[in-house]
């Protein structure tokens, strides 16, 4: 009788986990054909706790991370660099871990990333954090391969103004190139305004290489007045 009893409860319990996991797999389903994101998430959470899958677990994270809740995106997945981490799982860590201001952690993550999959847009994300950490020769090479490797026809945006914009990627290159000649060598403003301005002929409305350019410019005329 025990016996019978403890397979009755086994089974018991084994029915009642696939009809929780099927009921928030339609779950899930619904609240993505609506786009409540809450409740993507919601359902994604109890599917890992009912059926824990890694691939889900990416999704959650890519949910999370797509919401701007990016320390719920790591919490999710963690920040540590893993060699079997999905395409998906990395590209999160990297983009959480570079909105949360840890710009040495997602070089490592965008590198992992890049290193399986070349692509300018992941140079470009590379190189402009390298610059931030003083990283110069590593920036310079991810600049050197995102201009050789960008086509006019691929944009990256910016967000300095209250409406968010696009420019050329190649334009968004030719930006970075500026300031990085600029940062290794203050003497030379006047190569890194030559990189503003081709970055302009590629968009005249890139605001953010517009205000360089006259940054650039004035502390070229204040160096010039000390002079």
């Amino acid at each position: 009788m025990i016996i019978i009893a403890l397979l009755a409860s086994t089974s018991f319990f084994a029915q009642s986990s696939a009809d929780l996991k099927a009921h928030f797999e339609q779950y899930y389903q619904e609240m993505k054909k609506q786009g409540d994101v809450n409740g993507v998430i919601n359902a994604l959470t109890h599917l890992n706790i009912i059926s824990p899958s890694p691939a889900r677990k990416d999704t959650l994270a890519y949910v999370y991370m797509d919401g701007n809740q990016h320390m719920q995106a790591l919490n999710t997945i963690g920040i540590e660099k893993n060699d079997s981490d999905s395409n998906l799982a990395v590209q999160v860590k990297a983009i959480s871990l570079k909105a949360l201001n840890q710009p040495k952690r997602a070089i490592e993550q965008f590198q992992a990333l890049y290193d399986r999959l070349p692509d300018p847009y992941i140079a470009y994300e590379m190189a402009d954090l390298k610059i931030q950490v003083g990283d110069i020769e590593g920036a310079e090479k991810d600049i050197t391969y995102g201009i050789a490797n960008s086509t006019l026809n691929m944009k990256h945006a910016f967000y300095e103004r209250q409406q968010p914009y696009e420019v050329p990627l190649k334009a968004a290159f030719y930006h970075l190139q500026g300031l990085l000649i600029f940062n290794k060598d203050k003497s030379k403003a006047d190569e890194a305004i030559a990189m503003m301005d081709k970055a302009l002929e590629l968009d005249s409305n890139f605001n953010l290489a517009s205000l360089s350019k006259q940054a650039l410019e004035q502390r070229k005329t204040e160096g010039e007045a000390g002079n």
